[in-house]
């Protein structure tokens, strides 16, 4: 839950905000990248127009990751190429957008990510796993929440926030099997999570409305939907929570592959402001 005049709120300018995904074709580095079809020009050309058509059709934020980085590897093995690569284009979408964005690195690249955010002056950054761990495509992620806290204090940071998966998607939570969402939901918050996001099982599922709810009463920060999210279902999700992260339902045909649709963002942005209380 959004507390009056929190942080949260102020960067966004609005309640409930919606962050749409700015999904960088696959960087130097990465397996997929090949110089002669996306050459860092066309990628970066490419994030640039996407950034700027969910500004115009009304989203409140930004993020920007490189999802097209697969198969990815755990965060401490993140190249500079990388960090350098994005930080780049993030640089160049800020210059032509006014709305407020953030940086997610795969995978759990958090300290990647942070050090990006700081050179380019974005507002916060996503972290898959924060605290306890889980079994991911790249082997087992474990939190990184104490190393970053540290690590945001030590390049004087600390106006950029950590958002954090809560039992994050495409993964196996055996480990913590133990334990229920809403305990980890709490285990975040009391080690520094300053927002949490809740998620179906992958990309384009969304949680259940009872997760949601369930999860936004037992807690005192932020909570966003990070998957899944539609025109459909904004009425029985978006009451429930402060936000979300919107990415496959904004691409043509709702799928993540693909451009982003000006008129699939515009008519969700619409309803979405209907549902908050904008008009």
């Amino acid at each position: 839950m959004v507390t009056q005049d929190s942080h949260f709120e102020k960067v966004f300018g609005t309640k409930k905000p919606i962050i749409g995904m700015v999904h960088l074709k696959a960087l130097p580095g990465a397996p997929k990248y090949d110089p002669e079809v996306f050459p860092m020009e066309k990628v970066e050309e490419i994030a640039i127009e996407e950034a700027l058509l969910l500004q115009k059709a009304g989203v409140d934020g930004i993020q920007i990751e490189n999802i097209w980085d697969y198969p990815y590897v755990k965060g401490g093995e993140i190249g500079y190429e990388t960090v350098a690569a994005m930080a780049a284009i993030a640089r160049s979408i800020k210059k032509e957008v006014s709305i407020p964005f953030g940086i997610n690195c795969h995978l759990n690249g958090g300290k990647a990510a942070l050090a990006i955010a700081v050179s380019v002056g974005a507002k916060w950054i996503r972290v898959f796993e924060w605290v306890n761990a889980y079994v991911s495509h790249a082997g087992i992620m474990e939190g990184i929440g104490g190393m970053l806290a540290r690590y945001r204090s030590f390049v004087k940071a600390e106006s950029i926030q950590f958002f954090c998966d809560v039992h994050v998607k495409h993964g196996s939570h055996f480990l913590v099997s133990d334990r229920s969402i809403e305990e980890m939901a709490y285990d975040a918050e009391s080690e520094g999570a300053e927002a949490l996001i809740v998620t179906g099982f992958e990309t384009g599922q969304a949680p259940t409305p009872q997760r949601v709810k369930s999860l936004n009463e037992k807690t005192m920060v932020p909570l966003l939907i990070g998957s899944g999210l539609k025109r459909e279902n904004l009425e029985s999700l978006l009451p429930f929570c402060d936000g979300a992260i919107v990415g496959s339902d904004f691409k043509k045909d709702g799928d993540w592959k693909k451009p982003v649709d000006f008129e699939r963002v515009y008519y969700f942005m619409e309803q979405a402001k209907k549902v908050r209380g904008d008009q």
